[in-house]
């Protein structure tokens, strides 16, 4: 009886994990044997599909710039320092990965538009966000900032402590040893978090449709294109996405090499 039990147990688990993977692996490769080769090549150098591009390479490289510049400081806070409301504060920054899209979106209008809370101040400057390119960034950097600052914090938070106090017996700065001793050895992971960052960035669609709109050549990146398209083209939606995948695995890729053998 006890064989049979672990036997039924086994085929189960089997069968749920082979369930399970072909849920997932089936979409994917629907979507890639639906594009032959010579066909995807031929939409991608359409105009549309070019500036589309463009615009998605730029958009999403100016947020990643934007979150390792501001997330880098509070991953080493929240890594190393305890301080009053610090649940509070990895609460808000994880908050963005449960969040829908489109809620982002209508929080980042309500933030940063006309009649926001900020609108006054940005006007005061001379800047608008909603609708324009920088927009798009903002849209982007607000969802995608929480895959940096959580690699961030963990690949800093995981450097040895040994090399710190050894760094401090020899009365190293706190700036030179973050520079020299956390930052290469916390490395990795921060390029990990950069890359799931980008990637997040540009597969960006919610926020950045509600907040930018969809203007071609100022706020319609590549998941947008595929949006506009799927109306009107349904071949040239199953090209972008396939070249939108494309770039995701290769990011998944290029974060797992990087991941020491376990």
């Amino acid at each position: 009886m006890r064989a049979l039990r672990a036997q039924l147990l086994r085929l189960f688990v089997a069968g749920a994990a082979a369930g399970l993977l072909v849920l997932l692996v089936l979409p994917l490769a629907a979507l890639v044997l639906r594009v032959p080769p010579a066909a995807l090549l031929q939409r991608l150098r359409e105009p549309l599909v070019l500036e589309a591009l463009r615009l998605s390479l730029i958009t999403s490289a100016g947020a990643t710039a934007l979150v390792v510049a501001l997330g880098l400081p509070l991953a080493y806070l929240l890594a190393t320092r305890r301080f009053p409301g610090k649940r509070g504060v990895e609460l808000l920054v994880d908050l963005p990965l449960v969040l829908p899209p489109t809620v982002a979106g209508v929080a980042l209008l309500a933030a940063f538009g006309r009649a926001g809370l900020a609108g006054g101040v940005l006007r005061g400057v001379g800047l608008t966000l909603p609708f324009t390119t920088l927009g798009v960034v903002v849209a982007q950097a607000f969802v995608s900032a929480p895959f940096f600052v959580g690699a961030a914090r963990t690949g800093l938070a995981e450097v040895d402590r040994r090399y710190l106090d050894m760094a401090s017996t020899l009365r190293s700065p706190p700036a030179r040893t973050f520079a020299r001793v956390m930052l290469p050895l916390a490395l990795p992971s921060l390029l990990g978090g950069a890359a799931m960052t980008w990637a997040r960035a540009l597969g960006e669609f919610g926020a950045t449709i509600t907040f930018a709109g969809n203007l071609p050549g100022v706020t319609q990146t590549m998941p947008l294109a595929v949006y506009l398209a799927l109306q009107t083209d349904l071949e040239a939606a199953v090209a972008l996405s396939v070249l939108l995948l494309g770039v995701s695995v290769v990011v998944l890729l290029l974060v797992r090499a990087r991941r020491p053998a376990r």
